[in-house]
């Protein structure tokens, strides 16, 4: 079967192609509708990314901290309550149930509560990281920082998580791939991304290949761009010389 690339071309009412593929005033082109899917896309990718980075960076160094074995186990259930639950599980959870249990969160947009859901499963891994990269640093830094005087969250601040973050910079380049990917599970609370652009135009145009071989190319761009920007974050801030310590030199 011969491929028609003019399909994003059309018109998404009357089917009629348009000059230069993109709509004037209220007409809409596939094309146009293709972006603008993309644009939602990448919205609940990133804010969700925020949402993860920030609860999984409290949860990892909640589980690290010295002398508090109670805050631990709360970090350790909180990870093993959102990575043991499969991710769609979790949106169907934060889209009907809780609603249905706390009233205020039905006034909040399918975009909040999708953020939400994919932001805290994404947050349960990057704390197990962070976790991870806290317990290779040489117990030697902690100590360094308390002997000037910085509270726990001081030497946490300036002296452990600085250096934490270099070390898992690339679980954290997938993580942030992995989100992009993951956040494709919105179109089953009708958020209007690229998988629900490619199932809904698929079937109107009858060209299913060309939409999701158009879906596909801007996944894999996506993806490119967040390893390109992580890279260069990790060349950047690269320490000469540091080397992460070895099984047993570690143990904050």
């Amino acid at each position: 079967m011969a491929m028609d690339w003019m399909v994003f071309c059309k018109d998404t009412l009357s089917g009629d192609v348009v000059a230069g593929c993109f709509g004037k005033g209220r007409d809409i082109t596939y094309l146009d509708w293709l972006f603008s899917a993309w644009g939602w896309t990448v919205s609940v990718s990133l804010t969700a990314l925020v949402v993860a980075l920030v609860v999984g960076s409290l949860i990892g160094v909640i589980r690290t901290l010295p002398n508090s074995p109670w805050l631990v186990r709360l970090g350790n259930a909180w990870v093993e309550l959102f990575r043991n639950i499969p991710l769609l599980v979790q949106i169907f959870l934060w889209y009907f149930v809780l609603p249905a249990l706390v009233p205020p969160m039905k006034n909040f947009p399918p975009f909040i509560l999708v953020v939400l859901a994919l932001g805290l499963f994404t947050s349960a891994r990057i704390a197990e990281q962070v976790r991870a990269g806290i317990q290779a640093l040489p117990k030697g830094q902690r100590y360094a920082g308390m002997a000037v005087g910085f509270t726990t969250p001081q030497y946490y601040r300036y002296v452990i998580l600085p250096m934490a973050y270099r070390i898992i910079i690339p679980p954290l380049t997938s993580e942030s791939m992995n989100i992009f990917k993951n956040s494709s599970v919105a179109f089953a609370v009708s958020i209007p991304e690229l998988t629900q652009y490619a199932m809904q135009v698929g079937e109107e145009t009858s060209r299913p290949i060309e939409i999701y071989l158009a879906v596909t190319v801007l996944y894999v761009i996506s993806a490119l761009v967040i390893n390109r920007i992580m890279a260069f974050i990790e060349k950047r801030s690269r320490v000469p010389g540091f080397v992460a310590a070895g099984t047993g030199a570690g143990g904050h």
